[in-house]
């Protein structure tokens, strides 16, 4: 029976061990084999504090929730959520609050494959406050060196490879534009990672840059 970490459990996990956590709780979920928990146990054992190992930076989609697709319990994950998985300075400052002040051991941007944000984004869309939500992916889309006939919306495998660029560029992100994240990870305290979920199959695939380790 699985138990919700505390600070002693959690002050052991390195960084390292905190991804293979997350590797395995996803791989159980694929395999349809969730581990044993007590939900309401958990609750009652996080009731005076909790002490998250990871920090996860998802999109909002519905079928993307951390704490199902890594087989997570109470009190496990931070979980941050926004359209397109994108960072700007509430995000940040959450993610700071979890690796400096609740000590997680790993921050994942988790992007994933068929993307409403990222299509949208590549569609060129304008609508209210969605528009500066979505000017955040064009960094992504500007990257991508698809052929200009071929740099659209309506093409999947352009959306796909804007999707991946956009994790990464929210790593970058997350890297410049904190000191807190950025000094602690130069000192091995946490590991900062991209990640991409597929809707179809319920995989993740972990990478940083050009280093990429696959669920198999």
């Amino acid at each position: 029976m699985m138990r919700a970490i505390n600070k002693e459990v959690q002050d052991k996990i390195t960084p390292k061990e905190a991804l293979k956590m997350l590797k395995e709780g996803n791989i159980r979920f694929v395999k349809n084999q969730k581990a044993e928990r007590d939900l309401l146990q958990m609750v009652k054992e996080t009731a005076e504090g909790q002490w998250p190992f990871a920090v996860v930076l998802s999109c909002i989609d519905s079928r993307t929730s951390s704490e199902l697709i890594f087989d997570q319990g109470i009190g496990d994950i931070f979980n941050a959520r926004v359209a397109g998985n994108i960072v700007n300075e509430d995000i940040l400052g959450s993610i700071e609050y979890a690796v400096k002040y609740a000590r997680s051991k790993i921050v994942v941007v988790l992007g994933h494959t068929k993307c409403g944000a990222v299509t949208s984004a590549c569609q060129g869309v304008e609508d209210g406050n969605i528009t500066k939500l979505l000017e955040k992916i064009k960094p992504a889309i500007s990257k991508e060196k698809t052929e200009k006939s071929d740099r659209s919306g309506g093409n999947p495998e352009f959306v796909e490879k804007v999707s991946k660029l956009n994790v990464q560029h929210a790593i970058d992100e997350i890297r410049n534009k904190s000191t807190i994240i950025s000094e602690i990870e130069k000192n091995g305290g946490v590991l900062v990672i991209g990640g991409m979920y597929n809707v179809g199959t319920g995989k993740v695939e972990f990478y940083d840059g050009l280093e990429t380790e696959s669920q198999a």
